[in-house]
């Protein structure tokens, strides 16, 4: 795209008292201009790999299993959608008044009003909380699954409770994206090691039998669109990203290179895995292995992942909530401001572990957050906040052209995914009671 902020025609929307609410803007409207406290580009792109990666890496043979070949296809477009939508998904941060908006709902507030607001954020909390929830459902199935046997065994919520008090700790203490780039870096590393082990495993399988896949398979199509957009996920937390850094201008950068990085993982992982195991082809795909110890390898490995990733999602989460109640220390003071801050946060926690306990299925979990959010959050709603605040008519065809494609990508997701995928999701809860 050739269009930029500064040559953005006003919007409708720049007429309106956009400081009458402080606690929906956070920092002037000039993404040229230095934070000296920010983070680098590298910075923003670890976090940007590390919240992105990790899941998709395990979930895309399956994906491909339940849609077949053209799976491929997919990911292709969702990684250029989801460039496109991060990219202007901040740029409507700046798109509205004379200070920059601190959150998706606030840019969804200034595109459609409190409604429009309301409802992104609804959508936003979902995925914030539900890939939390899936996070922790992983960390536990996995260390169950590790110490099954031996002295350290315990029950599944145990394994999730456990975790769920490692990562609250340094949770509650947290103030910004940038505090977390250096964990963010491991769990970056973590999930290229899982796709050379599986990989390099994977090729070293010998079947008993033939393997069969399929070219497309059109019922299924819908679920496997989810699962692969649910990959892409990170819109959620672009614009906390964002705001860490010192030059906000390089944010193209970081998000183009953050997302290729996870798609070249992703190749990497979704063709072998589904060429080698074809319809046999598990969610988690370490599952499929048969050297138990890569298969143990790549457990800890991104289990240790997902525990350094889910701080960056709760922890946009949380920064949104707060500053929607506009929880700061120069107003509540730095007392007030901590039992403020602390509270909000302990209570994530505990919902996130309660409801990982109770709905322990990874792979239709992930389908369902997936479809119902997440095709929205990346595909959909960045477009329509985009062209509302910027307007429509300087944009070019070919363009206009690609937001069309990229809304109804979304929309197919929303509408067929979250059908199939609450299907699947009753059909696991009715085999557990017989």
């Amino acid at each position: 795209m050739k269009d930029s902020i500064k040559s953005t025609p006003p919007s409708p929307i720049q007429e309106l008292d956009v400081t009458s609410d402080a606690s929906s803007f956070d920092d002037v409207n000039d993404p040229s201009k230095p934070r000296p406290n920010g983070g680098s580009l590298w910075q923003a792109y670890v976090n940007v790999v590390c919240i992105v990666a990790g899941t998709g890496v395990l979930s895309l043979p399956y994906a491909l299993k339940q849609g077949g070949w053209i799976g491929i296809l997919i990911i292709f477009l969702a990684w250029f959608m989801s460039m496109t939508s991060g990219n202007i998904l901040v740029k409507c941060c700046y798109a509205a008044g004379p200070k920059r908006l601190y959150s998706y709902k606030a840019i969804g507030d200034a595109a459609f009003g409190p409604i429009g607001g309301w409802i992104i954020f609804f959508f936003n909390f979902i995925i914030l909380i539900g890939a939390s929830m899936l996070f922790f459902v992983l960390i536990g199935g996995n260390l169950h699954s590790l110490l099954a046997g031996t002295s350290g065994e315990l029950t599944m919520p145990l394994w999730v409770i456990i975790p769920g008090i490692c990562v609250a700790i340094p949770f509650v203490f947290i103030k910004s994206m940038k505090e977390i780039s250096f964990t963010s870096a491991i769990g970056a590393l973590a999930t290229f090691t899982v796709v050379l082990i599986v990989l390099i495993s994977s090729l070293q399988y010998r079947p008993s039998g033939p393997i069969y896949h399929d070219n497309v398979i059109w019922n299924q199509f819908p679920i496997a669109l989810s699962s692969i957009a649910f990959s892409f996920a990170g819109n959620m937390v672009y614009p906390n990203i964002e705001h860490s850094m010192k030059n906000p201008k390089q944010w193209n950068k970081a998000v183009y290179l953050g997302l290729s990085s996870c798609a070249i993982m992703y190749f990497l992982s979704a063709i072998p895995g589904y060429y080698i195991y074809g319809t046999t082809a598990q969610s988690p795909i370490y599952n499929n292995l048969t050297n138990r110890g890569a298969q143990m390898a790549a457990q800890v490995i991104i289990t240790i992942h997902v525990l350094l990733a889910v701080p960056i999602l709760i922890t946009s989460l949380a920064l949104d909530i707060e500053g929607m109640f506009n929880i700061t220390v120069d107003r509540m003071g730095k007392t007030g401001e901590f039992l403020a801050r602390a509270s909000i946060r302990i209570t994530i926690m505990v919902a996130v572990c309660v409801v990982a306990i109770y709905v322990p299925y990874f792979g239709d979990l992930l389908s369902l957050i997936g479809s119902f959010s997440n095709c929205l959050l990346i595909f959909t709603f960045p477009v329509m906040c985009y062209l509302k605040l910027t307007g429509i008519r300087n944009k070019r065809v070919h363009e206009l052209a690609w937001y069309a494609l990229t809304v109804l990508m979304g929309i197919v997701g929303l509408i067929f995914g979250t059908i199939d995928s609450v299907k699947a999701l009753i059909a696991d809860f009715q085999g557990d009671a017989n």
